[in-house]
């Protein structure tokens, strides 16, 4: 047997051992290798960003395309196998669900915090005090002016800004006050939540409507810098407060012992089928340190970190 003939067999079989596992298919991804895509509905664009990027920095060999599109198409995305996992603030609809069964895909969801849409106001708009009756009064169309407002003190329309049409802000909050029609209301959409903040910073007559981890991290650059020049308004469930202690603001505090009247789950949904990547990424989120950057990020993690601290003497 030459030696020639040896170096081809030899070659031959490492290439086959690198891209099968034995049976002529692509070797699968593993909760600290692989490349996956994620989609995640932008509002949470901070927060998934910072999750992803932490976790590649323990697994160097973990990469994470990460998608952002509005809510629906996001999940859309992984209904039709182009998306291995979503962030989204709401499990899968019966409808969704059947796509799954009838490819006998059992996938999972986990909620892994609590997230508040927050209410923005220009700075020089010193309204930074709604109720939720106000609220379902502005959506129902029946108070359209500031001055409506209990303590209200400019005379403009108000005017509604969301990120996009189809953005799970939009959603949760029609869903909320059960608005099934938004013909004649003042609503004006952008591209994305920074856009949202952009357009607050010159309309005082706007409320903004983001995803609060966009302007409540401290310790990030970008989260300081969106947040100036804004009033992050103060949310209060009582028909008639009495003071601003019965207003709450979509913080984390606020958040975890369910004081703000906005606030919503953040869920994992996987489609996953194999012990890969994706649910390596859902274990260090719910069950690793990933609760602390959801902690530093102002949201409430499902299940707090424990950092165990050994004092001597």
């Amino acid at each position: 047997m030459s030696k020639h003939f040896l170096v081809i067999v030899a070659t031959v079989g490492l290439l086959a051992s690198l891209l099968s596992c034995g049976n002529g298919k692509p070797a699968l991804d593993n909760p600290s290798r692989g490349e996956i895509v994620i989609a995640a509905d932008e509002s949470f664009q901070p927060l998934v960003t910072q999750l992803t990027s932490a976790y590649s920095g323990i697994y160097p060999d973990a990469h994470f395309k990460v998608i952002f599109r509005p809510e629906q198409e996001a999940i859309n995305m992984m209904l039709q196998d182009s998306a291995r996992l979503v962030f989204a603030t709401r499990v899968l609809k019966p409808n969704e669900r059947a796509v799954f069964d009838q490819r006998k895909i059992k996938g999972a969801t986990e909620k892994i915090a609590t997230d508040g849409v927050a209410l923005i106001v220009n700075k020089a708009n010193t309204d930074s005090l709604i109720t939720m009756a106000e609220l379902q009064r502005i959506f129902n169309g029946q108070i359209s002016q500031w001055g409506q407002l209990k303590g209200g003190n400019q005379s403009s329309p108000i005017t509604l800004v969301f990120d996009n049409n189809n953005s799970s802000n939009l959603a949760f909050v029609l869903k909320t006050f059960n608005i099934k029609d938004v013909k004649g209301l003042r609503i004006f959409t952008t591209h994305s939540n920074r856009e949202v903040i952009d357009f607050v910073r010159k309309n005082p007559s706007a409320i903004g409507f983001i995803g609060v981890n966009w302007i409540s991290d401290s310790d990030e650059p970008l989260s300081v810098e969106l947040a100036k020049d804004l009033r992050v308004m103060g949310v209060s469930d009582k028909i008639n407060p009495v003071n601003r202690n019965d207003y709450f603001q979509p913080f984390q505090e606020d958040l975890g012992m369910q004081r703000y009247p906005l606030r919503r789950p953040v869920y994992i949904l996987s489609r996953e089928t194999h012990p890969g990547l994706g649910g390596g990424l859902i274990n260090y989120i719910v069950r690793d340190a990933g609760s602390l950057i959801i902690r530093k990020l102002g949201l409430w993690p499902r299940t707090p970190y424990d950092r165990i601290i050994n004092l001597t003497k």
